[in-house]
């Protein structure tokens, strides 16, 4: 079944007729180009729908992660408990800090960190855990909470997938001591490029908006806004991470049809569960039971063992067929970096290989409707029955 339009694995939500292109308008008619009042306000809205006290906008969630281990004290010499199946970003910037990234392998339902795992893997060395909320799928947070807390580790979500993802009726970015959430093209939230650290501490919050931009105690926008406020003081060695007020802007529009956006999303995901719940060579993405699935990507787990054809050619067939799939993620043990520097190994984690194997991300996002989810479900059918 070829579908008579490209159905994408994922697009932003931006019309032509949308709000962002009069936002970006006044942005530019403003002249105020780099952080400054849209950032502002940008963290001030996200930090409201997330419930968190602080919002800290960057440049990328990678840099929001390592910031968020460098305010905890994260450095050389040091372990940090998190997942191999994830985006590098993930542990790269784990190992920006000097500290190495101790993996645990994964749920095969979830796809996240197996918390019952995380104990043994604790050492006098382990500083931090960060967890995945993998496809936007929320983690076991009480179980990691109630860990951190009697080793006293700090607790760092890698929220990249998980804006809208809720643990127990609390939003993911108000759960550990801080939070990573990626802005990048592909994400339920999309402005190009971007991040946003969430807490609820004071003195992070404080000292994250000092090194995301130098070490330097003011930015541009407070000194310009400001009578006789030119002086500043750099007050540690800091970074480049700032975001400007051309995203931040993009992230208000953006923010403000978010739950429009979960909503279809979800919506999406029901309709997937529906059409392909009886299929047996499928392997349906887990719903959590004590909380709600951001659904930012919908990855099933194909058995191609008892197909005539493998993953690969599935992927293939799919796109002939104008339906593009993907896969996430190549588990990180399984690359040659990590095994250099790391001593990781084919075999480490087998529940990870064994998904990684099996698994294709299918398209999911918010301009697509139930008629396009069915197309999709139909011809992976019909490729089953073929390959069968």
């Amino acid at each position: 079944m070829i579908s008579k339009k490209l159905i994408p694995l994922s697009r932003p939500w931006i019309d032509a007729d949308g709000p962002e292109i009069p936002a970006l308008k006044e942005v530019f008619s403003s002249r105020w180009l780099s952080t400054g009042p849209k950032c502002q306000e940008f963290e001030q809205r996200f930090s409201q729908y997330i419930g968190a006290k602080h919002s800290i906008a960057v440049n990328s969630c990678t840099a929001a992660l390592h910031l968020s281990l460098h305010v905890s004290g994260v450095g050389p010499g040091d372990e940090v408990i998190t997942t191999p199946y994830t985006f590098t970003a993930t542990s790269e910037a784990i190992g920006y800090t000097g500290a190495k990234p101790v993996m645990i392998d994964i749920d095969p339902l979830t796809l996240n960190l197996d918390s019952s795992q995380v104990e043994a893997a604790i050492t006098p060395r382990t500083k931090a855990i960060v967890p995945v909320h993998m496809a936007g799928h929320p983690c076991e947070m009480d179980n990691l909470t109630e860990i951190c807390n009697r080793y006293n580790l700090v607790l760092i979500d890698d929220a990249a997938h998980a804006i809208s993802s809720q643990y127990r009726g609390t939003m993911i970015g108000n759960t550990g001591n801080l939070s990573a959430f990626s802005f990048h093209a592909t994400k339920n939230l999309a402005i190009g490029e971007g991040g946003m650290i969430t807490t609820n501490c004071d003195e992070l919050a404080k000292r994250l908006k000092v090194v995301r931009l130098h070490g330097i105690t003011k930015d541009a926008w407070k000194r310009q806004s400001r009578k006789d406020s030119w002086y500043y003081e750099v007050v540690e060695q800091g970074f480049k991470y700032n975001l400007s007020d051309i995203q931040a802007v993009l992230g208000l529009c953006q923010l403000a049809k978010l739950e429009k956006q979960f909503e279809i999303r979800n919506m999406l995901a029901k309709v997937y569960q529906n059409e392909l719940s009886a299929v047996s060579q499928i392997t349906l993405p887990k719903v959590p039971v004590d909380g709600k699935h951001a659904w930012h990507l919908f990855i099933i787990q194909l058995d191609c063992q008892h197909l005539n054809t493998d993953r690969s050619e599935m992927i293939r067939q799919l796109r002939t067929a104008n339906i593009e799939c993907g896969v996430h993620y190549i588990p990180l043990h399984l690359f040659p970096y990590y095994q250099e520097t790391y001593g990781y190994q084919i075999g480490d984690f087998p529940s990870a290989e064994s998904v990684y194997k099996q698994a294709i991300s299918l398209p999911m996002h918010a301009l697509l409707d139930s008629d396009d989810v069915r197309t999709v479900a139909n011809a992976l059918k019909q490729l089953i029955e073929d390959a069968c």
